[in-house]
């Protein structure tokens, strides 16, 4: 009879910090340890102490119960992860599109099938390959290729200038930092920005979904909406969207160029025959890109395997860890693009806070690795990979920089 275990008695020394590893190229060596203890106590970069939950059974189990809440994260007095860089009650961000009525244009936006956006990805992929080419290799690939890349998708969907996504994606390097303590530049940010997209709303020029919801203030079902809502919505958007297409896609570039396995898999020499866009599921399950574990709040007590989770108790879901667990994926550092079960993955999360963007997501990547790798196939590493030098303390795991040579 298994008897229900509470870790969280043990002195504040005993608990392991985390996250483990910044290392984007190995899965941390604790998680084949947290196999024998799959929700396991822990202490946070803010100090708090939390339950990690690794195996995949429960960390799907965390995402689908309601009892788990992501919005009473924010709350006043709630344990944390790390310090909030945005305002509270911009944690819960879809649920919020969602209760204001904005999303079916929201998700009308983020549809990778809307006219002209494959051809557009696809020439926005190509000329940043001839810059790549113009300049002669070496080549770095975050900065001229993953975020320019990702930050003109999310430019062209919300209908402002291209030209100012530089400076809203400086934003993110501070907006998605962990830190023990509020950070200054990232609420000055957050103004500055939330400024520059609530002039997008008077400014003739704007298209995409901007303009749509500029236009909603002239409908008399949407009077309860205020300019800051509209431009949190756009402002989140481009936020959440650009650091998580490209920050997959860059440590799926990271993959490419350190794992052989992978390298055949995408460019159709694996035995799939799938090239990119079959593999693309297995590609997500073995990404590490996901640096932190996904917040939930005990909003009672519940039961988590052989573990009691009090009400008020923060829980991280291990994202890397359930997609590694060889009790739902078999042999799972070997990349199997024919893998039964690949799209179980937790990538996009689950239950309720399950990416509504996982489509454009996939295509998004899927062209920019298919367009790389046919333009380029001698593409390699220019650096000894212990060279590459791990952002630490972000809520994604990134290489600074990802020199290549063609």
């Amino acid at each position: 009879m298994s008897t229900a275990t509470d870790t969280g008695t043990a002195s504040a020394g005993a608990l392991p910090a985390f996250p483990f590893d910044w290392d984007g190229t190995r899965l941390p060596a604790e998680i084949g340890a947290l196999r024998a203890e799959p929700v396991r106590k822990v202490r946070t970069i803010a100090g708090a102490e939390a339950w990690l939950v690794s195996s995949y059974e429960l960390c799907r189990q965390v995402l689908e119960d309601p009892r788990f809440s992501l919005k009473d994260t924010s709350a006043p007095g709630a344990p944390r992860q790390y310090a909030l860089t945005i305002p509270p009650h911009v944690v819960n961000n879809m649920g919020n599109i969602t209760g204001a009525g904005l999303r079916k244009a929201v998700m009308k936006a983020i549809n990778p099938k809307a006219p002209g956006l494959e051809e557009w990805l696809r020439a926005r992929a190509g000329g940043l390959v001839d810059a790549l080419v113009g300049e002669g290799a070496p080549g770095e690939l975050r900065s001229g290729y993953a975020d320019p890349y990702s930050a003109g998708l999310h430019c062209r969907m919300l209908g402002i200038p291209e030209e100012d996504g530089p400076r809203l994606l400086r934003s993110l390097d501070v907006a998605f930092m962990n830190a023990p303590r509020e950070i200054e530049a990232a609420r000055l940010n957050w103004d500055r920005d939330i400024a520059y997209m609530t002039e997008r709303l008077d400014d003739p020029a704007t298209g995409g979904l901007m303009a749509e919801l500029a236009a909603l203030r002239e409908d008399p079902d949407y009077a309860h909406l205020t300019d800051e809502m509209l431009a949190t919505v756009g402002v989140t958007l481009f936020g959440a969207g650009v650091i998580s297409t490209a920050g997959f896609l860059t440590m799926a570039l990271v993959s490419v160029l350190t794992r052989p396995d992978v390298r055949e898999a995408l460019t159709g020499g694996g035995g799939s025959g799938g090239g990119v866009a079959g593999a693309m599921d297995e590609l997500l399950r073995v990404n590490l890109s996901i640096g932190d574990g996904l917040p939930r709040l005990a909003l009672e007590d519940v039961r988590l395997g052989d573990t009691l989770v009090r009400a008020g108790e923060l829980v991280l879901v291990l994202v890397e860890a359930a997609n590694h667990d060889p009790e739902h994926f078999p042999d799972p550092l070997t990349f199997r693009p024919d893998r039964e079960n690949a799209s179980d993955h937790l990538s996009f999360g689950g239950g309720s806070h399950y990416c509504p963007a996982t489509a454009l997501g996939k295509r998004h990547a899927e062209i920019a690795l298919e367009t790389l790798l046919d333009r380029l196939p001698e593409l390699r590493l220019a650096v000894p990979v212990e060279q590459l030098v791990w952002r630490t303390n972000f809520m994604k795991r990134l290489p600074e920089r990802l020199p290549v040579a063609w």
